[in-house]
């Protein structure tokens, strides 16, 4: 069995504080993990932000040291000598205290993380600054502690912010649901009600340049659709009656009158949202490992602080540059740029991937997708369109591929059958004319007949030329021969039940994305499998059409994950691509299940990611953006480690003898520097080219 079919999917809690304490995240188990909720909170963290940085100025201008850098002496009125202090007490007690709720979490939890480093510093600063009222000999420490807490409250901000923006599809999925839905009536009149009024066969009128209100049917109408913003797919729909329509898309040029069959939140546009919410609230394994660092980070810090503590005593004894020693260490080593790394990118990973249309279930899946070496796809539907087209045409010597087509759709002009279909369509294809029928018979199990022109005119398979004993042309017997190796169906256009003047062969159609999708996977060393249940000729076929490494043909749906596991115990890291329903047990074996489907099927329980459209491209793009998204987070990583690897040390003291020291107030703001940097370099995922 494969990891990926052991591993729990199970989805977090998505919390709606209202408070202004920010709460813990929910682990996929359910307990509370060490860490803060970055989806939530901006504002809080803003406003306290603005309100702490106000107070903080007189603090800082009544400074002594302040006053000493920059050559200035404070106003002085009774009572001035206390400024300072007691904004700075507020400024703690308002602005510190999401940090010190946060920490009491992760003490609780016995999981260290950045909170308690936070704590700590503005906890030692502010326990030292009050102590050093009363304390001969010592100078406060009022100045640093405000700007360490503004700073802290600031890079809250702003990541929080960061990661609004880069979860911003939801935002714009939501605003693309009406408010209102004009129903109509039994009378046939319309009324306005909301669209949470609105139930399952339900007629609505959607006027031209509105939103779709619900999914449902076309009853009554013909228009366009733009559906770019549920699928990705730049052209227009055009819908009639019969075609469905998904809630959220928008109407084009024409009225149509839509009956509802899905409605609030089963609708697919509901369900891609549920879909990137539980995407953004899940975790990856690179994640988790951030997570575990900023914990060692921890102990590191309290080391660094420890080993600081006592060296600087030993040589010059307990004093104010001891503490600050001390204080520096434990804000340069808060893990904020590390917390910060790999959940900024999966967000942006996430909300990229909404909006090319790939669908994340499962974040671990996603990241696995770059270290793939075989995709298998399903045949029917996913590498082909599932519906016959005319894949070639031979004539007579005396007939033209266009004349042969225009006469065979006038034929087969009021036929519903998918070959009838097939005709039609490859004529339309050629914008062919099409003569004027007449006495259409449709014959059993031969084909069907007709005069054109007042010449008889047949078309059918094999068995019509059997009845009539006609016998082919040497250039229509070997195309059809060409044809049958290739496991394509042959219909034949006769005249006058004597003349075979045309064949035409057909065949479920290769997508044209098919033949890219196969050499951009062959291109990253990743060999390309297909299983299908169709028949050995037709799976070798298409398989040497598209240069497909290996297949498993007359495969049934019960047997696919079989394959999988194949694949699975030669080593390789399997990706299975396919609908979804039958394909169900493969998807869920697979160590990444891509289901693809229409805009309708976005629901699908069995895929760890989902592709909106039924284009293979899209799995290229997967892996690319999963590629991508990693080396981000590699990146990250590595300067946020890093970071604290140089920056520790130099905190320690280890160049005072060179004069060089670092208060904890520009410890934050390097601190600070860090989280920019590392959300600057998480913004450039959106620049990634899939294509």
């Amino acid at each position: 069995m494969s990891e990926h079919s052991t591993r729990d999917k199970a989805g977090r809690e998505h919390e709606n504080e209202t408070t202004d304490t920010p709460p813990a995240h929910r682990s996929d188990s359910g307990s509370d993990i060490a860490q803060t909720d970055h989806s939530g909170h901006e504002q809080m963290f803003r406003r306290r932000f603005w309100i702490s940085l106000v107070l903080s100025i007189p603090v800082i201008v009544f400074s002594e040291f302040i006053q000493d850098v920059f050559n200035y002496t404070a106003p002085t009125f009774p009572g001035s000598e206390w400024v300072t202090p007691v904004l700075a007490v507020v400024v703690f007690a308002y602005g510190g205290v999401p940090f010190l709720s946060m920490a009491r979490t992760e003490v609780e939890n016995r999981e260290p993380g950045m909170m308690m480093l936070i704590s700590l510093a503005i906890t030692v600063a502010f326990v030292y600054s009050l102590a050093s009222l009363v304390l001969p000999g010592t100078t406060p420490f009022f100045w640093e502690l405000v700007t360490l807490i503004d700073i802290m409250l600031l890079g809250h901000w702003m990541e929080m912010r960061s990661v609004r923006q880069a979860s911003g599809a939801l935002d714009e999925l939501a605003k693309l649901m009406p408010d209102t839905a004009e129903r109509v009536t039994d009378s046939g009149d319309t009324e306005e009600v909301p669209i949470d009024e609105l139930t399952e066969d339900d007629v609505v009128l959607v006027r031209p340049g509105a939103s779709v209100p619900a999914d449902g049917e076309v009853v009554e109408g013909e228009s366009s659709v733009d559906e770019s913003m549920i699928t990705g797919e730049s052209r227009s729909v055009d819908k009639d009656p019969g075609s469905e329509v998904v809630a959220g898309t928008v109407n084009q040029d024409g009225s149509l009158r839509v009956r509802v069959t899905t409605t609030g939140e089963e609708t697919t546009l509901a369900g891609i949202m549920r879909l990137v919410d539980e995407a953004q609230q899940s975790k990856s394994r690179t994640q988790l490992l951030a997570d575990q660092a900023a914990g060692w980070l921890f102990y590191v810090a309290l080391g660094v602080a420890a080993l600081t503590l006592v060296g600087w005593v030993v040589a010059t004894g307990f004093n104010i540059t001891v503490l600050e020693r001390v204080v520096t260490v434990l804000v340069i080593a808060c893990p904020h740029a590390l917390g910060l790394a790999v959940p900024l990118v999966v967000a942006i990973n996430t909300s990229t991937a909404a909006e090319n249309g790939m669908l994340i279930r499962d974040r671990i899946a996603m990241e696995e997708a770059r270290n793939l070496d075989t995709v298998m796809f399903d045949k029917t539907g996913t590498l082909t369109k599932g519906e016959q087209g005319v894949v070639g045409v031979e004539t007579a010597d005396e007939w033209s591929d266009e004349r042969a087509f225009g006469v065979a759709a006038a034929v087969e002009g009021d036929s519903e059958h998918m070959i009838a279909r097939a005709i039609r369509n490859a004529a339309d294809e050629r914008d062919v004319d099409r003569p004027r029928v007449s006495e259409f018979e449709n014959l059993r199990g031969l084909g069907v007949r007709a005069t054109v022109d007042g010449t008889t005119v047949h078309l059918g398979g094999p068995n019509l030329l059997r009845k009539f004993g006609i016998e082919r042309s040497e250039s229509i017997t070997s195309f059809a021969e060409e044809a049958g190796a290739n496991a394509q169906t042959v219909i034949y256009l006769v005249r006058e039940e004597t003349d075979v003047v045309a064949a035409f062969a057909l065949a479920d159609v290769i997508r044209e994305e098919s033949h890219q999708t196969i050499r951009a996977l062959h291109d990253m060393d990743i060999e390309v499998a297909m299983i299908t249940g169709d028949s050995e000729d037709v799976a070798s076929a298409v398989s040497k059409e598209l240069d497909i490494d290996q297949y498993f043909a007359e495969v049934l749906p019960e047997e696919k994950d079989q394959m999988v596991t194949q694949l699975q115990e030669e080593g390789k890291l399997v990706a299975m691509v396919g609908d979804g329903v039958n394909d169900a047990p493969a998807l869920t074996r697979a160590d990444v299940g891509i289901a693809i489907g229409s805009g309708t099927d976005v629901a699908i329980e069995s895929g760890d990611i989902i592709l909106v459209e039924n284009n293979p491209l899209d799995v290229m793009r997967l892996v690319r953006l999963s590629k991508a998204s990693y080396r981000k987070m590699q990146e990250n990583l590595v300067w946020a480690t890093g970071y604290n690897v140089f920056a520790l040390p130099l905190a320690a003291g280890v160049l005072a003898p060179i004069g060089i020291l670092l208060s904890p107030a520009v410890g934050a703001v390097l601190m600070s520097l860090s989280t920019i940097i590392v959300a600057i370099n998480a913004r450039r995922l959106r620049g990634v080219d899939l294509s």
